[in-house]
């Protein structure tokens, strides 16, 4: 399968690592350096494109696959208020767009753990639901996009909360605010913690990344699985949890 990928950062080159292991090859790689070069390439000798670039270019990116009939994988955070738009023009193109805010398939079940876990936890207000992620870094968005997902999950649970609201430290207060800390440090791949803290004891789950390989690897799986599909789809449609 030939793969183009957009954004060619330390992800990208761990993209580049595992497509190149799964017998693909890299039509091209475009970073902020030679976009021009998406002027000139031959789209018809693209199968899939990868997109983990940056959040002001995303977009365009993913629109500019969906004009050329590229099926495109994006996993880029930081730039979802233009989402439904993209959503919506791969519609009218009759396109294919496949967004995770993390491709982990160990994320992902946390995804669903935590979401059952606030269902449960809904019928116990006494204790305080609060979300902290751990970064490199060089991470620019805050929160990640993956504990924006967690708290989706969470505020479709919790009648006690109503929005998210990110925080320097953990506020264990029911007050209808879901708190979330970020925080980054080193060269970490990406921690997040779940917590319910009441007064006598504190529920955690945690999800914790030991490198970048299981996203990449996550992303060239879904890169192979959507080449021949239309629509737009979720991580749950890959995984049918």
């Amino acid at each position: 399968m030939n793969i183009l990928l957009l954004g060619y950062g330390k992800m990208g080159k761990t993209l580049e690592q595992i497509a190149r292991e799964r017998g693909h090859r890299i039509t091209e790689k475009i970073d902020l350096h030679n976009r021009e070069a998406l002027q000139t390439l031959d789209t018809r000798q693209v199968d899939a494109a990868i997109e983990f670039s940056q959040p002001d270019v995303a977009a365009d990116n993913i629109r500019y696959c969906l004009k050329h009939h590229i099926p495109v994988v994006s996993g880029t955070t930081g730039w979802l208020e233009a989402k439904p738009a993209v959503e919506r023009y791969c519609q009218e193109v009759k396109g294919t767009f496949f967004y995770a805010s993390n491709f982990s398939i160990g994320v992902n079940i946390f995804f669903k753990l935590s979401q059952y876990l606030a269902a449960v936890m809904n019928r116990y207000p006494e204790y305080a639901p609060s979300l902290e992620e751990i970064h490199h870094t060089e991470k620019k968005d805050a929160p990640s996009g993956t504990a924006l997902t967690l708290a989706e999950g969470m505020l479709s649970e919790l009648s006690r909360t109503q929005t998210w609201e990110l925080q320097e430290d953990d506020h264990h207060q029911n007050t209808g605010i879901l708190p979330i800390k970020s925080v980054r440090e080193g060269q970490v791949a990406g921690t997040h913690i779940v917590r319910y803290a009441s007064s006598l004891d504190t529920l955690e789950i945690r999800h914790t990344a030991y490198n970048r390989q299981g996203f990449a690897l996550g992303a060239v799986l879904v890169a192979e699985w959507i080449r021949d599909k239309k629509g737009v789809f979720t991580m749950d449609d890959f995984l049918k949890l």
